[in-house]
């Protein structure tokens, strides 16, 4: 994740910067970052990781998204606005849906680390997403062919509900059945 532009900068600019251009911003503090272009693995695990809550979430009232979709957290213990775009996202409140994104707090999300954006995603985002109160934050490093899992305790604070490494079932706390095999998730399938 690097600095698209320095210095600190209105939402309005921001939103401004973003008719004029199909890269992918995020706005967190004043601050305007680019995310990089995914790797192959980094969709291959999208997709399945994707997949696999969408086959759970079949018939429930929580939708998932992909990226790019903008996410505009705002709640009213948080002062301010940030704009994030989440590699998946699991919203069950359709409150906040607009024509253009969804402005509030999701349930749950993932990030999926690249080379360039592990500390922005390991310490900004997961602060980020602590203080705004997502129920559940993934970490899946397909450099390490890891998934974390944190989930908000009682005070508010992110715990770690599960890790795994290579294989074995990672679990959600959140959506109380699911899990999925970390060699389903990470595993290539020659041609």
């Amino acid at each position: 994740m690097h600095l698209y532009l320095k210095g600190i900068h209105s939402l309005e600019q921001y939103w401004q910067i973003r008719e004029n251009n199909d890269s992918l911003l995020e706005y967190i503090d004043g601050f305007i970052y680019m995310s990089p272009s995914p790797s192959t693995k980094h969709q291959r695990v999208s997709r399945k990781l994707g997949r696999a809550f969408e086959e759970f979430l079949d018939g429930k009232t929580c939708e998932l998204f992909y990226a790019p979709y903008d996410i505009e957290l705002n709640t009213e213990k948080m002062e301010g606005t940030r704009v994030v775009i989440p590699d998946i996202t699991v919203i069950c409140d359709p409150g906040g849906f607009t024509d253009a994104r969804y402005v509030g707090v999701p349930d749950l999300i993932v990030e999926i680390l690249s080379p360039s954006n592990q500390s922005h995603d390991l310490v900004t985002k997961l602060k980020l997403y602590m203080d705004y109160g997502v129920k559940e934050y993934w970490i899946a490093n397909p450099m390490l062919d890891t998934i974390t899992v944190y989930t908000l305790n009682e005070k508010g604070m992110y715990e770690q509900h599960d890790n795994q490494r290579d294989t074995g079932p990672i679990t959600s706390k959140l959506f109380d059945g699911f899990q999925v095999d970390l060699i389903d998730i990470f595993k290539i399938e020659k041609a």
